[in-house]
């Protein structure tokens, strides 16, 4: 997953440090959360800091951008194409 949150803090003129702090954590935690496998709560929170659209966090690739919780694992799927293949998947289980 491709997050576009340091391009998005220097085009609004933020720091990641200033993004923390909006949401009540260290920049480190947020650092690491971002980096690795972020929950959609914490992405909710870094959009509404950055006031943003959660979908604008994403690598702009096109007009799809689809997000499954399943298992408590988030996966984001950039095309139609991905998501089917993975609701395919699902089918199996």
């Amino acid at each position: 997953m491709e997050l576009r949150i340091k391009e998005l803090c220097k085009e609004k003129g933020l720091t990641l440090q200033q993004v923390a702090e909006y949401m009540g954590v260290n920049r480190v935690s947020l650092s690491n959360s971002i980096n690795g496998n972020p929950t959609i709560g914490t992405l909710e929170k870094v959009a509404a800091a950055l006031n943003v659209e959660i979908v604008d966090l994403f690598a702009k690739r096109g007009d799809f951008v689809a997000f499954v919780r399943h298992n408590g694992e988030t996966h984001t799927f950039d095309t139609k194409a991905e998501l089917i293949e993975y609701a395919e998947t699902l089918k199996a289980l």
